[in-house]
């Protein structure tokens, strides 16, 4: 019989605890992408759900800018994410999202790949006034392999088309989710990233049967 140096302990989830209280395990850490167009509003779902105060590399928009950065004639946007939006949020005692938003503009596009690496799954956000922006991140995760979710950022409460319309828009295949969600409202934006957890423990799920 292999020795055992704690012969009164308990184990709690994977925690070993010698002689003392009960200690819950830490949640599991679930690493999120949070993408999109330029000024679909990454930045605001972030900070909406983030239970720490998000860290965002947000820059001002310069003259430098015109011409090369549309935020939209309706859009009253002054700065742009350069690098990345970062929060995280814990759903219960077993696991906690980590949230990681990308810079919309394509030439930030080269970050990509290192903010994505490790992830288990993807929210697109989509602005229905400028779904044409949300093209570039919809084929880099059907390329990728990566389980995403479409969420319509219902932007003053108001959907421009109605979900079939926006699925038809962009391509995507009938087992991507597509959902509304206002970006403002933290409840809104749970519900969205549910959705995109579910999509990740189901791709879990076939490969550990198949």
């Amino acid at each position: 019989m292999d020795f055992d140096p704690y012969p009164d302990s308990r184990i709690v989830g994977t925690a070993r605890v010698p002689n003392g209280p009960q200690r819950t395990a830490p949640p599991v850490p679930v690493k999120i992408i949070v993408a999109g167009g330029f000024g679909v509003g990454k930045t605001t779902t972030v900070g909406a759900i983030s239970e720490i105060s998000p860290l965002t590399t947000e820059a001002e928009m310069t003259m430098e800018g015109v011409g090369v950065d549309d935020p939209g004639q309706a859009s009253g946007k002054t700065t742009t994410t350069i690098a990345m939006d970062f929060g995280c949020v814990t759903i219960d005692q077993t696991l906690k999202l980590y949230l990681f938003g990308t810079p919309g503009q394509t030439r930030f596009a080269f970050m990509w790949d290192d903010l994505v690496r490790g992830a288990l799954g993807a929210l697109v956000v989509v602005d229905t006034t400028r779904i044409d922006d949300c093209y570039p991140a919809v084929d880099y995760f059907e390329r990728a392999g990566l389980p995403f979710v479409v969420g319509v950022n219902t932007f003053n409460g108001q959907l421009g088309y109605n979900l079939d319309e926006v699925r038809w828009a962009l391509a995507v295949r009938e087992d991507v989710p597509i959902v509304q969600f206002d970006a403002r409202f933290r409840g809104s934006v749970r519900d969205a990233l549910l959705v995109v957890l579910d999509q990740a423990l189901d791709k879990a799920m076939k490969m550990r049967s198949s």
